[in-house]
């Protein structure tokens, strides 16, 4: 079987858009945890917490998705990864990915 460039592509799409994704969640979580005992903070602020941690899991499925897709392995978590990079806010890279993922579906083992 021929090794194409779709998977590798779509593996590090995926795994720039959840690294993305984690960067974005942490910042999230950590604005929301500073404004949690603050005065004069409007209540909808502090639910950054409760946001930042579907965004962390997300990215890091994202991430483990992507390693899959450069390995090769596991077409479903590579495919899953590949979903989960679309959430962010950097979502064109998902869709490229979701794409190659599905391309290339006949490397993977």
């Amino acid at each position: 079987m021929e090794k194409t460039w779709k998977p590798t592509t779509a593996g590090i799409l995926s795994i720039i858009a959840g690294a993305l994704e984690v960067i974005g969640g942490i910042i999230v979580l950590t604005v929301g945890a500073a404004t949690t005992g603050a005065a004069n903070v409007p209540n909808w602020m502090m639910f950054f917490s409760a946001a930042a941690i579907p965004m962390l899991i997300l990215g890091i499925v994202a991430i483990v998705g992507g390693t899959y897709a450069l390995k090769r392995r596991i077409w479903g978590l590579a495919l899953a990864g590949a979903i989960c990079s679309l959430f962010g806010a950097w979502f064109i890279l998902g869709i490229l990915a979701i794409i190659f993922v599905i391309m290339g579906k006949g490397e993977f083992q």
